[in-house]
């Protein structure tokens, strides 16, 4: 069974080029899975829109609502980064859906990945920092609700604090979330996590390494997780423009199968999401990001 990878069109919601947030990763993705024979026909899978009764596991009822009708105050959009049209309405659930999807082949086949997700800056109250939805928080509480899982681990591995996901999350005994990420970093006032690693700006390959498998053991000690959602962040990377720390493609590739064969060996579902990754150069980008998908297909 190859890696089954979860993908929609409009995961790209068609952002000028010279935007932040580099929107023309996604059809890159899909074309740098495509030329490494990862796209396979059975192995891709179309997301569809998390219903409004998903998404307000995690978030506040009212501002599910605007989302979804495209009312969204200006301040929460200036907070997010983005007006919330028709267009990012429909990506923000098309990514939480398709978490929710991923999950779901994931406890079926052991591993599976989204080709979007890891918004984890959007609070129970709201979205920022260029997430609108929490798709791992959403995906984590529907498998909850349903009992189709009891324990799960959340392992946030962008550059960035998982802020939003400490705070939808927070008090969940059925939940465990854990950030490592760059100190100097957004958000200014973190959310704790249940565990919060902070590395200094510079950080490369040997030491982040070294840090991250010390603290596998511990995690996997801590109760017998149903599945682990894995944000593989990419703004790890030097040449990340946002992101302060130095690992390099060889490092993202030893980061990706490090976590990934951990919890495979433990028989561990993983559903991996693709993250943060801010470059002007968007198809290195888009390679970077790519390397999570070909790291996975090595364990599916």
């Amino acid at each position: 069974m190859p890696l089954q990878i979860v993908h929609h069109p409009d995961y790209d919601a068609g952002f000028a080029v010279n935007h932040r947030f580099p929107m023309s990763k996604y059809p890159l993705l899909m074309e740098a899975l495509h030329a490494r024979g990862l796209a396979r026909p059975d192995a891709l899978n179309t997301a569809e829109p998390a219903p409004a009764s998903w998404l307000k596991l995690a978030h506040a009822a009212d501002y599910v609502d605007q989302v979804i009708s495209c009312c969204v105050p200006e301040k929460i959009e200036r907070e997010i980064g983005f007006p919330v049209g028709p267009r990012v309405s429909l990506r923000a659930q098309l990514a939480a859906g398709g978490t929710v999807l991923a999950a779901r082949l994931a406890m079926r086949h052991g591993i599976a990945c989204n080709t979007a997700g890891g918004s984890h800056h959007a609070r129970r109250a709201q979205g920022a920092g260029f997430c609108t939805f929490n798709d791992v928080a959403v995906a984590a509480l529907a498998l909850l609700c349903e009992d189709v899982a009891r324990n799960i681990l959340v392992v946030d591995l962008d550059v960035h604090q998982g802020d939003g996901t400490a705070d939808i999350l927070a008090g969940d005994p059925r939940v465990f979330t854990f950030s490592m990420h760059g100190d100097r970093n957004y958000p200014v006032r973190k959310i704790a996590s249940d565990l919060d690693i902070a590395l200094p700006d510079g950080t490369g390959d040997a030491a982040y390494i070294e840090r991250l498998a010390t603290i596998l053991p511990k995690l996997s000690a801590g109760a017998h997780w149903d599945i682990v959602f894995y944000n593989a962040g990419v703004d790890v990377h030097a040449e990340d423009r946002l992101g302060r720390l130095a690992l390099s493609d060889d490092g993202l590739r030893a980061r990706d199968d490090i976590v990934i064969s951990h919890f495979r060996a433990l028989g561990i579902p993983v559903c991996g999401v693709i993250g943060g990754g801010y470059s002007t150069d968007v198809p290195a980008l888009a390679a970077r990001h790519a390397i999570l998908f070909e790291v996975a297909a090595g364990y599916a």
